[in-house]
């Protein structure tokens, strides 16, 4: 019987999924691990380069089963109520290494996205930010059954955005980021703590989480 228990703290997963040395989004990774610790979660902060796997192939699969990166990064999300995901625009879209791990993750059963809440966040040179890259990949995300939520937030002039001490330089944007993380872990927080609400994510009046076509990507 379900209650609305739940035993400790909230558990989230920050990734910063550029692979490259010093990247602001995992500065920005850690900067939003450090606002999730302030406000009481239990932070798992990882880097991409800590699930090493090949580009995805069907026959690789079928003959060595699924790589090791792409098992441990299963395991951190199954350990996480929700996960934030530091995430680079290339070419207005999503980096292919993070749509290659987003693709051996999904091979794995039961599927780990499924039901997962997931903050987006960015850190871009550009003046327009990192948006475009999220927009992109908010798509698999919530294919595959995540809780995307709405408010994204993307950090442009990336390169002059960070103080020494990690903070944003920009104040206003430091607040308007600390306000989307705790509303972010609110929402968290009520669906992992208040189970006798029923849980569903409808991204469309009338979308059903049993129709065919959900429960295929979903399951």
């Amino acid at each position: 019987m379900p209650t609305d228990a739940h035993p400790g703290p909230l558990r989230v997963l920050v990734l910063g999924a550029s692979l490259r040395a010093g990247s602001s989004n995992a500065r920005l990774a850690s900067l939003v691990g450090r606002m999730l610790t302030d406000a009481g979660a239990v932070v798992d902060l990882a880097a991409m380069r800590d699930f090493d796997m090949p580009l995805y192939d069907g026959d690789v699969e079928a003959a060595h089963g699924l790589p090791e990166g792409a098992l441990a990064l299963r395991d951190r999300l199954e350990r996480c109520d929700a996960f934030v995901l530091a995430s680079p625009e290339y070419n207005a879209s999503v980096p292919g290494v993070v749509k290659n791990a987003i693709d051996w993750v999904s091979r794995v059963r039961p599927q780990p996205f499924k039901t997962k809440h997931a903050l987006l966040v960015s850190a871009s040179p550009s003046l327009v930010g990192g948006n475009r890259g999220l927009w992109a990949l908010r798509v698999p995300l919530e294919h595959l059954g995540t809780r995307v939520y709405p408010d994204m937030f993307s950090l442009a002039a990336a390169h002059q955005g960070f103080t020494e001490d990690g903070e944003l330089t920009d104040s206003a944007l430091q607040e308007r980021l600390s306000e989307t993380v705790l509303a972010f872990l609110r929402l968290v927080e009520a669906d992992a703590r208040y189970v006798c609400l029923q849980r569903r994510w409808y991204e469309f009046p009338g979308d059903r989480t049993e129709a065919p076509v959900t429960q295929r990507a979903e399951d």
